[in-house]
């Protein structure tokens, strides 16, 4: 039998709130989703402003990167992206009706070496959305030492 630990509503909203933090700080307006290991989304915030379509894009890096385990833009990272043209995953970001997002901005909640969920920004350029997400891993990461619990905080999550 397997212990699980699984995020609750106040540990996702604690990161979303950090990723807004961020996004305020550098001046750029973003749509935040945090979901759970089945993808499905804790909370999902639009900055007032922001794009309307965002929203939907930042859950599905968010849902990207807890199902497939890995920070959505090491896919496209050249020269070796499994989706690049001519690459293994060449269209796998067709998969799961469209929602697999294949681009940077979406990272896998990894405590104490397992994949607990995801963390998906739209609105800024790659860096933006990479920044206000780790701000997000950071809180989480922050919150969660006093329990004696290990959060990845890193651009280049590879579970």
């Amino acid at each position: 039998m397997k212990k699980i630990v699984r995020l609750e509503l106040e540990e996702a909203r604690l990161m979303v709130n950090a990723a807004v933090d961020k996004s305020k700080e550098i001046g750029v307006l973003e749509s935040v989703c945090v979901v759970d290991e089945g993808g499905y989304p804790i909370v999902l915030e639009r900055m007032n402003g922001a794009r309307i379509t965002g929203a939907q894009i930042a859950w599905n890096k968010a849902f990207t990167a807890a199902g497939h385990k890995r920070s959505t833009h090491l896919f496209t990272t050249p020269p070796n992206g499994p989706a690049l043209p001519g690459n293994e995953a060449f269209g796998i970001q067709l998969s799961f009706e469209g929602r697999f997002a294949a681009f940077v901005g979406g990272f896998p909640i990894v405590v104490d070496d397992e994949v607990i969920g995801g963390i998906g920004l739209s609105g800024g350029n790659g860096e933006q959305d990479t920044a206000a997400a780790l701000a997000g891993l950071q809180a989480l990461a922050d919150e969660l030492e006093q329990y004696g619990m290990k959060v990845l905080v890193q651009a280049d999550i590879k579970k």
